[in-house]
């Protein structure tokens, strides 16, 4: 967009090149006046933090010296604001989904998708696999057991990326994890993650009957190599629903009192649609949906 960026904080992590650093905290500053003149210098337009400074008392005070915009992104579904954190103009909180925005509510949030692109995740041209894959950490909320069961229903490998969280669960659902038609590949980043996300005919998508995803980056990373989503809910609403087309994905949405089964033969039943109108692939799925202040809506990524 042309605009001057800071990275304003401490820098926990080193080696990256030409950005420019204001290593303060805003909620330490208060009792500086030297800093907060310093700050004030700085003119900064608007303030990108994380979801849970605008409730911090210190934090605000500093904030409101700045005289800026302060913008957030709702990523976790349990996390309670301070009632007048956001006011929908001058400090504005985005959720991903129609069930976050309801659970926001009151904090005036605006709709909006993420397209995650993580560092050095920028893959090779898509291309039409032949084996399922699922992508997240390994634990009861991402609910891996049930891409499994689904795999196995199909007749498909399936590889299963991402580190494990939840050892007792893992240990619950020993059965399935290790059948001989799942891959365990571990933790995953850059562009060996995207070459393994690329590799898949279909993508797998799966949640815990009680989880709420604030907004899942496996969407963005599945579309932008090429892979298209079948994805498993428990309601409408949710992030699955925001994020796909008809052209990149088929959700399946299953009754919370279902047994595991059905919510298997559910999610191979998206599986197969996806996997049977998929034609060869070079390039990233794009969407021809809605569009925002005529601006395409992210739901997938166009050509770049």
């Amino acid at each position: 967009m042309g605009a001057e960026v800071d990275l304003v904080g401490p820098g926990w992590r080193s080696g990256l090149p030409g950005w420019r650093y204001n290593p303060v905290r805003l909620e330490d500053a208060g009792a500086d006046p030297d800093l907060i003149k310093a700050l004030k210098a700085a003119s900064y337009d608007v303030l990108v933090v994380g979801h849970e400074y605008p409730s911090r008392p210190d934090w605000v005070q500093t904030w409101r010296e700045l005289e800026c915009d302060v913008v957030s992104f709702q990523h976790s579904p349990d996390f309670s604001h301070e009632r007048a954190a956001f006011d929908g103009e001058r400090s504005r909180l985005y959720c991903y989904s129609p069930e976050m925005m309801e659970r926001y509510a009151i904090h005036q949030p605006i709709a909006e998708l993420a397209v995650h692109l993580g560092l050095d995740e920028e893959g090779p041209a898509a291309r039409k696999g032949t084996d399922l894959v699922w992508l997240g950490r390994i634990d009861e909320d991402k609910a891996p057991h049930l891409a499994v069961l689904a795999a196995q229903l199909l007749g498909r490998r399936l590889y299963l990326v991402g580190p494990v969280f939840d050892s007792a669960y893992l240990r619950r659902q020993e059965r399935v994890f290790f059948a001989d038609h799942v891959k365990w590949v571990g933790e995953l980043g850059g562009r060996a993650k995207a070459a393994a996300v690329r590799e898949g005919l279909v993508f797998v998508y799966t949640q815990a009957r009680t989880y709420v995803e604030a907004g899942a980056a496996v969407f963005g990373e599945s579309l932008r190599a090429g892979t298209p989503v079948a994805a498993l809910t428990w309601r409408d609403g949710t992030c699955a629903q925001a994020a796909l087309c008809d052209r990149t994905g088929v959700t399946n949405v299953v009754s919370p009192e279902a047994d595991d089964e059905t919510a298997a033969r559910a999610l191979a039943d998206a599986s197969s649609v996806r996997a049977t109108s998929t034609t060869q692939r070079s390039r990233p799925l794009a969407c021809s949906g809605s569009t925002r202040d005529g601006i395409s809506s992210p739901c997938s990524v166009n050509d770049r």
